[in-house]
């Protein structure tokens, strides 16, 4: 083997290396996105619970229960979806390894078998359009889920709003 054919090797097992990176950067959003939804359940959970100990408490905001349940029912729908795709991007990375690995032993072989390079870029990239799909849906509903809240703060201020004295 002589140089140019071991650069090219080198190089066709390093183009993956793109989509390697993009994925680790993925995940890595992915996983403070999730530890943040988490965190937001278990606070809705502590609030909720508190509430639920201390009815009496709460009379000046009668809708608060099932305000902090619909909350909470968003932010679960969240965390699944959340981890559902983190599962997907740690495939997709897995995916593009393979690739590279490959590709090394396919040249370092002499094997001709380049439906198995085919086969693995498309599971790779199917698997990160899956991953990208439930990063959509789960942005729809954070969306939806900071609408509600703010709706639910405005209404409040408009319900609770004291007249201005003239």
């Amino acid at each position: 083997m002589n140089l140019n054919e071991a650069l090219t090797i080198l190089s066709a097992m390093i183009t993956p290396a793109v989509l390697i990176v993009a994925s680790g950067s993925l995940i890595l959003t992915t996983s403070q996105r999730l530890s943040r939804s988490v965190e937001r359940v278990r606070n809705l959970s502590d609030q909720l619970r508190k509430l639920m100990m201390h009815p009496g408490e709460s009379t000046f905001l009668e809708d608060e229960n099932e305000i902090v349940i619909e909350l909470i029912q968003y932010a679960s729908r969240r965390s699944r979806l959340l981890q559902q795709a983190l599962t997907t991007l740690y495939i997709t990375l897995g995916m593009y390894v393979a690739i590279s690995i490959t590709i090394g032993i396919l040249e370092f072989s002499g094997l001709q078998h380049t439906w198995v390079l085919t086969l693995l870029t498309i599971f790779g990239a199917g698997f990160l359009f899956y991953a990208s799909l439930l990063l959509i849906i789960e942005s729809q509903i954070a969306f939806r889920a900071v609408n509600y809240e703010m709706n639910t703060v405005l209404d409040r201020v408009k319900r609770y709003k004291k007249p201005r004295l003239s």
